[in-house]
């Protein structure tokens, strides 16, 4: 795993003098790829590494710290995303009240020149930065003239007249568009969480069920999915009910997953779970029959979809 660190004051010197990637690339999209394929293009051009500038908590939940959860990775799943790009090394600044109070000018000098010694840095075209987002791209090419940093703003990265953006993936998975998130991602969407103990009803209707944290994850339309998941090192399919599960009187929200021809004990694992279509919403039913009877439908439409 690539080193992450969490203030600019604590890079260490082999990390320094890279080109910088800046943004908050939730999702790791397609958009986000680009930017972070520029920033490597500009890196061998220097011979320097290729660095990411990130901010935890995301800044929307500083700012905003009742918000609901909205994430489209969390931090491990970010790194590992960012790496797979190419990504050498992280700053996961530390986002805090000192942080967000620094101004435009002092992010410059002092986070990406004294901190990072950043040679090259890229952005999307609506980068912000400083306090009360003083700084945008143009004050960032203004500063960069004046303290010879080199400095490349991208242009939005388009499909079909639509910008990639992780507010786009955002209103698809809530609509249920898992295969448009996929799209927009360039793979399929993931909860990562740990597995949790249960009430273990799944298993007395003959279909056991992983009960998967969903933390700060975004969530997607509540109902049923077929997925992948990542169990150890192998990609097993499944099928996945979001929701309240209303026909057995629970209110609060559960991800469980059944996996196909399985049987282990999953419980203290951290389980990858990529939905890959959406099946039916929420439903409620008159009894456990009924709820069972659907669940073998529910499996079997998984099993055509991950089939083709």
């Amino acid at each position: 795993m690539i080193p992450v660190f969490d203030e600019w004051q604590g890079v260490p010197a082999p990390w320094k003098g890279g080109a910088v990637a800046l943004g908050n690339f939730d999702g790791v999209h397609r958009g986000h790829q680009a930017l972070i394929a520029h920033t490597a293009e500009r890196a061998k051009a220097l011979d320097a590494p290729v660095l990411v500038l990130t901010f935890e908590p995301h800044p929307r939940r500083f700012f905003v710290p009742d918000t609901g959860p909205f994430r489209l990775t969390m931090p491990p799943a970010k790194t590992r995303l960012l790496e797979a790009q190419g990504v050498q090394a992280i700053l996961a600044q530390r986002f805090d009240q000192e942080f967000a109070a620094l101004p435009a000018d002092a992010f410059v000098d002092d986070v990406l020149l004294r901190g990072l010694a950043a040679r090259h840095v890229v952005c999307g075209y609506d980068f912000t930065f400083g306090a009360r987002r003083g700084g945008n791209v143009e004050k960032l090419r203004k500063l960069g003239r004046e303290r010879g940093l080199g400095v490349t703003v991208l242009d939005p990265v388009m499909r079909e007249g639509e910008i990639y953006s992780s507010t786009r993936i955002r209103e698809a998975l809530r609509a249920g568009w898992a295969s448009e998130a996929a799209e927009l991602l360039g793979r399929s969407w993931e909860i990562e969480g740990m597995v949790e103990q249960g009430d273990q009803r799944g298993r007395t209707i003959g279909f056991p069920t992983a009960n998967v944290a969903l933390g700060e994850h975004l969530r997607p339309r509540f109902g049923v999915y077929a997925v992948r998941v990542l169990v150890g090192d192998a990609w097993r399919d499944g099928v996945a009910n979001l929701g309240k599960r209303p026909t057995v009187g629970k209110l609060q929200e559960n991800f469980e997953v059944h996996l196909f021809d399985f049987a282990g004990d999953l419980y203290g694992q951290t389980l990858r779970v990529a939905l890959v279509d959406f099946i039916r919403p929420e439903m409620k039913f008159a009894g456990l029959d009924q709820l069972k009877a659907q669940i073998a439908a529910d499996a079997q439409a998984a099993r055509a979809i991950l089939a083709d």
